[in-house]
């Protein structure tokens, strides 16, 4: 597995050597048979090439929002480099981008002076795909919520993540996969092309700080702007605070005079509410593994 999994050499030929310096040949012609046609080494350059394209694509497919942040060329660049540090540890492809933020933290290089909204936005799109598949419990009902005592705990569904971004990103990929959708070019307003007469799109992108819950609604997966307040309540209720203590800890300096809150709140809890969003609180266990994920 490890002889396919091998990065490719620039010319898409399987690597000669493995990454211990053990030549590639009689690596594989220890578990691959060769035919009449075709020596070991060679039927198992057709089997790391498809393993390759095949990982190559599905972040293709995943992460259209950075593809445009980048540009085709440099996200390619860094789709192999992150390919050849962290492969495939699962079965499944849908997997395969878990890493992706934390790798070009360490790997700035390949983001060069976009790296802080091509952070945000690798991190909007692996929130995607986890609020789209992730466990949902049952969800509290109006009855569970009629008094909102102090003492009122409750947890927030398991594919919600709350995220805070430096730039409007939300708007960008909703933008990006309606173009794509369409096919044709995003608004001017959003995406200049212009490189060397080549086409190439560069993103030109006000910083705006925003808050974000990302989940989902009958299979569709949903971008809610949060005030700063609102998000850092979710926060703390998630983290299994009482309801008393959310609040202080959401309104904690906050410009929000103390007369405001109580409406603040009915709307929020109402919102909550009708989207099915708090459920039964969490043992410590699961709220700990939903706090790394978001």
């Amino acid at each position: 597995m490890k002889a396919v999994m091998q990065p490719l050499a620039s010319s898409d030929r399987i690597a000669q050597k493995m990454a211990d310096g053990r030549p590639m040949r009689i690596e594989a012609a220890e578990f691959i048979t060769p035919n009449s046609r075709l020596s070991s080494l060679e039927r198992l350059e057709i089997y790391s090439r498809s393993y390759w394209y095949r990982a190559l694509d599905s972040l293709y497919d995943d992460f259209p929002g950075l593809r445009a942040v980048l540009g085709q060329q440099a996200f390619h660049r860094l789709s192999r480099a992150y390919l050849a540090d962290c492969p495939s540890q699962s079965f499944t492809l849908r997997n395969l981008g878990a890493r992706l933020a934390d790798w070009l933290q360490c790997n700035p290089q390949y983001a060069g002076k976009a790296l802080a909204l091509a952070l945000d936005m690798v991190r909007l799109e692996w929130a995607h795909i986890e609020a789209f598949d992730c466990a949902a419990e049952k969800a509290l009902g109006p009855e569970d919520l009629i008094e909102l005592g102090p003492d009122f705990r409750a947890g927030l569904q398991p594919y919600i993540r709350l995220l805070e971004f430096e730039y409007p990103v939300d708007k960008l990929l909703i933008q990006v996969n309606q173009a794509s959708e369409e096919h044709e070019e995003a608004s001017n307003a959003v995406l200049k092309q212009k490189h060397h007469g080549r086409a190439r799109r560069v993103i030109r992108l006000k910083r705006e700080r925003i808050h974000l819950a990302v989940h989902r609604m009958d299979f569709v997966v949903h971008y809610r702007r949060l005030a700063a307040e609102e998000y850092g309540l979710l926060n703390a209720l998630r983290e299994g605070q009482p309801f008393g203590t959310a609040i202080q800890t959401g309104f904690e300096g906050s410009p929000v005079a103390s007369g405001e809150q109580p409406s603040m709140l009915e709307k929020w809890f109402a919102a909550w509410a009708e989207l099915g969003w708090l459920c039964p609180p969490a043992r410590a266990g699961q709220r700990k593994q939903g706090r790394i994920s978001q």
